[in-house]
């Protein structure tokens, strides 16, 4: 199956909502935040659009939400310490 990649800063409510797990709410959520400023990133998308972690991200992007053109990396989060790294502090 082909799609076509709906663009944050750019998708309309009804392009938005055409995706799967992009409901109306969430559609009326990320345009009131991209009223503000475009978003810059996935991070910042992240963060300015209430209900979308890493796991969100993720699924938002294999459907075709893209942010500035890009898709979820993955890497959005600091990476976490390993536990090896936590012992050698100690």
């Amino acid at each position: 199956t082909s799609f076509a990649a709906v663009d944050a800063n750019k998708g309309t409510v009804a392009e938005l909502d055409g995706l799967k797990g992009v409901g109306p709410s969430m559609s009326k959520r990320i345009i009131e935040a991209r009223k503000e400023k475009e978003f810059k990133d996935w991070p910042d998308f992240m963060q300015r659009v209430k209900g979308v972690k890493e796991k969100k991200a993720a699924k938002l992007s294999a459907e075709g939400l893209t942010v500035n053109g890009q898709g979820f990396s993955g890497a959005a989060a600091a990476p976490k310490e390993t536990k090896a790294a936590k012992a050698s502090k100690s």
